[in-house]
């Protein structure tokens, strides 16, 4: 009866801040959509065929159905890019949640190799989100690097860590990280980079292919399958299965995702249902084509044997 109370009072605050952050954003959104658009009025950005060549990789799927560019090694001409984005003086951010008790660890390898690999020559913040300011690791950053450390408001209402996170993040993009960045990603703090995470990754919205089920059949694939829950997708439908581990975009995109992660837990509910943060976000690229989609060598698992596909790995996945 406790856990219930709790589920429902989960229910209630995250209905009332939803409706509250709403109002928030109307009010910003107007703003923010001529900021973007003076924006890209600056320079024309380059057309797809300027810097990406599918072609150059025929072992793999390099162009996805609704043609959206899958980015793997040779297929991109990093040189163009960096000629557009150089002028444009954007600013990157990157968030990080460090939670639990190995967090002092992980974190200081994940910033360490993140400051020497991820928008390198570009203007980047590192947010994270920690359950616990005492277990944070000493931090050297290079330059056009800087931090923001916050904490993660604690409930008992809490059941569930990913529904934690994502409502600190939802908070936290409406009230400081849209006005500070123009691009954004969430990762997971259990990688290493290992090479350049460059500009070729930025885009409206981004998805990271799973190490694993890339090299499976879409039946097969961890989908959501139960009717009544709103990550629900059918056996016979579906286009890749995403990672949790990256996922990138401008902030209103990320947050427009958080949002419906949200709303599909309350939703859920109301059939005494659960589902991963996974199976939602799936649902959501599955509905909302990613403009950009990462492939396994921007997340790929060291203890897998690598296949001839994997030519350059830029990030290691240890799960």
């Amino acid at each position: 009866m406790m856990m219930e109370n709790r589920d429902l009072n989960a229910l209630t605050f995250f209905q009332l801040s939803r409706s509250t952050d709403q109002i928030l954003r109307a009010r910003t959104k107007d703003h923010l959509q001529k900021m973007y658009a003076c924006w890209k009025d600056h320079l024309e950005e380059p057309q797809l065929s300027t810097w990406f060549n599918p072609k150059k990789r025929p072992d793999v799927i390099a162009t996805t159905g609704w043609l959206a560019p899958v980015l793997w090694e040779g297929t991109y001409n990093r040189e163009v890019l960096e000629q557009y984005y150089k002028k444009l003086n954007i600013t990157v951010g990157l968030a990080v949640f460090a939670a639990g008790n190995l967090t002092r660890g992980s974190l200081r390898r994940f910033i360490k190799s993140a400051d020497k690999y991820f928008l390198v020559g570009y203007n980047v913040i590192f947010y994270i989100l920690a359950d616990s300011m005492y277990n944070l690791p000493y931090l050297e950053l290079g330059p056009l690097r800087t931090f923001k450390v916050w904490r993660l408001f604690e409930e008992d209402m809490y059941q569930d860590c990913n529904l934690r996170n994502m409502a600190n993040m939802q908070s936290k993009i409406i009230h400081h990280i849209q006005y500070e960045v123009n691009f954004l990603f969430m990762m997971s703090v259990n990688q290493i980079f290992k090479n350049n995470f460059g500009v070729e990754t930025l885009g409206r919205s981004v998805a990271q292919l799973h190490t694993w089920w890339y090299f499976k059949k879409p039946r097969d694939f961890p989908y959501e399958r139960r009717t009544k829950s709103t990550a629900f997708i059918p056996f016979e439908e579906g286009d890749f299965y995403y990672h949790r581990a990256i996922v990138g975009g401008t902030p209103l995109d990320i947050l427009d995702l958080i949002e419906q992660y949200i709303k599909g837990i309350i939703d859920d509910s109301t059939n005494k249902l659960y589902s991963t943060f996974e199976s939602h976000l799936n649902k959501y690229f599955f509905i909302n084509k990613p403009a950009r989609v990462l492939s396994p060598e921007y997340n790929w698992n060291p203890k897998f044997k690598t296949p001839p596909e994997i030519k350059h790995i830029k990030i290691a996945w240890h799960p």
